[in-house]
């Protein structure tokens, strides 16, 4: 038995903290239903990198609609600065109070995982960027990272169910244990070719038995042009400076006349790698620097009870809309009474007494619309 909730649980409140449960009890005991407004928000970011992806929206929605609930935010996808309100639910404590832990873990843990993705895109300048990372996390959450690595702005990703789920083709290579087994790199990508669809790139692994340039300019000669490209996933034992092992197979495979055949690196790169390897490398599988990304530190704060604005310390209350500031993604909050124009207005409604208003965005609408705003974005 997998020891993963249900949705059914989920939905239910089951995964909730136990002290909002205890706390439902005491003002249903009590006959305390107050109405109240309660924002999402983060005061940081993990490493204090400048800007983040805001995620998990669809699902948020998802949980809570049917109940009487408004829901305002920002859309999903959009790149944000520390202290804005990037949802807010209205609406009866106790229809939706129990699900804090909840709500709260899907925004954070997709937020947290987009934001990594888009920070690795931005870092390839448009070179290829493959998702890797559903090894290091539990195959329950598969989907989730995958999306998430997706709504960032990685080209493709490497699970069957994930590619299923998004409409587009799970990708990959080859492991070491295929070249292992087969005994000999080029019979392995011989074996590839005859076998797998055409429609697959051919590209193949090189660092398994031999030195990684030699390697690669024997497939090439052995592939005699249906070589796409070469991996290298050359662990940091035996790595050295991976740069100028990529820059040794660039020169080996150049000088023999295979300046077609593409690059492609993995093996635990990270924002600082990538920066460096662009200088050679065309594409790149990533994944623990997605997968471990940290989460997003959101709370929920309730700002406003019966209409009357209010918030414990540290926070200000009142209920706040953001609107588009002077400079490219560049937000501010104000204060929803001062009635804010709504050309500038950001955020939106998406549930009102618990139906949808607003059509959400497809999946690849929302990677569309992170990679429009992350081109120009300073990484740290």
């Amino acid at each position: 038995m997998l020891r993963t909730a249900t949705e059914e649980e989920i939905r239910q409140g089951k995964v909730s903290d136990i002290y909002f449960e205890r706390t439902e009890k005491i003002l249903k005991a009590k006959k305390i239903n107050k109405s109240v407004k309660a924002e999402f928000s983060i005061r940081s970011f993990p490493g204090e990198i400048p800007w983040a992806v805001f995620s998990g929206l669809s699902d948020v929605v998802d949980l809570l609609k049917d109940k009487p609930l408004d829901i305002e935010a920002i859309p999903e996808g959009t790149v944000f600065t520390p202290g804005l309100p990037v949802m807010t639910i209205s609406g009866k404590y106790l229809d939706f109070g129990t699900f804090e832990t909840t709500i709260l873990g899907l925004i954070c843990h997709a937020s947290g995982i987009a934001t990594q993705a888009a920070r690795i895109v931005r870092a390839a300048e448009g070179r290829t960027v493959l998702a890797f990372g559903t090894r290091r996390m539990h195959p329950a959450i598969a989907p989730i990272l995958d999306r998430n690595a997706y709504i960032g702005g990685c080209n493709g990703l490497a699970t069957k169910l994930s590619g299923e789920l998004l409409k587009i083709p799970a990708s990959g290579t080859m492991p070491h244990a295929l070249v292992l087994l087969m005994g000999d790199t080029i019979e392995a990508t011989r074996a590839f070719d005859k076998i797998i669809d055409k429609k697959v790139p051919r590209i193949a692994l090189i660092d398994t038995f031999n030195d990684e340039k030699f390697e690669a300019v024997n497939l090439a000669k052995a592939m005699k042009g249906k070589l796409y490209g070469v991996r290298l996933d050359t662990p940091s034992s035996r790595r050295g400076d991976f740069l100028e092992i990529m820059k040794e197979v660039r020169w080996e495979l150049d000088i023999r006349g295979f300046k077609n055949v593409k690059l492609f690196a993995s093996g635990g790169l990270n924002v600082d790698d990538i920066i460096e390897l662009n200088e050679v490398v065309d594409a790149y599988g990533i994944g623990n620097a997605i997968s471990n990304a940290s989460v997003l530190d959101f709370s929920m704060d309730i700002v406003e009870i019966s209409g009357k604005s209010i918030a414990k310390r540290g926070k200000k209350s009142g209920h706040k809309l953001v609107l588009k500031g002077k400079l490219p993604f560049e937000y501010i909050s104000v204060l929803a009474s001062t009635k804010p124009p709504k050309t500038r207005l950001v955020t939106k409604s998406y549930l009102e007494q618990g139906k949808l208003v607003a059509k959400l965005p497809a999946d690849n609408a929302i990677r569309s619309y992170v990679l429009k705003q992350i081109g120009d974005l300073p990484l740290f």
